[in-house]
């Protein structure tokens, strides 16, 4: 079987799916209708989806990194994350907080946050669905439990991870955060919520909405071009940005789809774009952090 070349609405269904109110079923009806045919949806639907094992860049037991599953105290609770540090560090380094997508702390997050380390951090990914338990072993069950949690209350967790990151004897007290989807969307929220924060690198993340006269940190956007859903709100948060005098770089990448950085989706992932992204927020966070 010929295997239909991905469309744009393909990819703008599984955003439906991934990030609105489409279900599995209704997405693999949708698709069907795309494609052509049931056999041609169900070789598409693992393109448009994650494949963990297959984009692994780093492996967690790299050599290069010390690695730990920490726990630390939360507004309502204990929090989880996942610690990576360089082994051959020899004093105190700059922080990253990584923020995950509205599928948890899944293996792409925890690749992600140990290639940070690589880069020289003292990098967490932290689980925002600590609250409910922790994240799940398949993405399904992630997905289920983030359309009943509440999203809002998910900031001050993330706060309590940046105070982790500062008070711990590894770093120099300088913490930046990095998210996508959901969790670029969390970065801008932190910015606001969090006087500690120095750095915040938002991928295809939604914007604050209010509160932006309050924040201090220095912020680095990154936006696919063909994200009209996240990018109808760049307007006014632009404004918002240059009326409070915020110290913000913004970057639209032109063809590139939402989720352009995750290397774990076939049909949305853009090497070009997201090696960019990768290098300016890397330069963007060691000036910012450097203590």
């Amino acid at each position: 079987m010929n295997v239909p070349k991905i469309s744009q609405e393909m990819i703008q269904a599984y955003d439906e799916y991934t990030h609105l109110t489409l279900d599995r079923r209704g997405f693999m009806e949708k698709l069907t209708k795309l494609a052509g045919s049931g056999a041609a949806a169900a070789a598409i639907a693992p393109m448009l989806s994650s494949n963990y094992a297959q984009a692994q860049i780093v492996p967690p037991d790299d050599s290069r990194l010390k690695i730990e599953n920490v726990a630390f105290p939360g507004p309502t609770g204990e929090m989880k994350g996942y610690l990576a540090i360089p082994a051959d560090a020899t004093g105190k380094l700059p922080a990253v907080l990584v923020i995950h997508e509205n599928r948890g702390l899944n293996p792409h997050i925890k690749d992600v946050t140990r290639r940070m380390a690589l880069e020289g951090f003292v990098a967490l990914g932290v689980d925002l669905l600590s609250r409910v338990g922790g994240t799940p072993a398949t993405d399904d069950e992630a997905a289920a439990l983030f359309k009943d949690i509440d999203r809002d209350a998910l900031v001050p967790d993330a706060v309590s991870a940046i105070a982790y990151l500062k008070g711990s004897p590894a770093t120099n007290g300088n913490v930046g955060a990095i998210g996508f989807c959901f969790g670029g969307g969390i970065v801008n929220q932190l910015a606001v919520a969090s006087p500690d924060l120095k750095a915040g690198v938002a991928y295809y993340g939604g914007q604050a909405k209010e509160g932006i006269d309050k924040i201090k940190s220095k912020l680095m956007l990154h936006y696919a071009g063909l994200d009209e859903r996240i990018n109808a709100g760049i307007p006014d948060y632009e404004k918002a940005l240059k009326a409070a005098g915020v110290d913000y770089q913004l970057f639209l990448y032109e063809d590139v789809n939402h989720a352009f950085n995750n290397d774990t989706s076939a049909a949305r992932y853009d090497k070009t774009a997201a090696d960019l992204a990768w290098s300016r927020t890397v330069a963007f966070l060691k000036e910012s952090l450097a203590g």
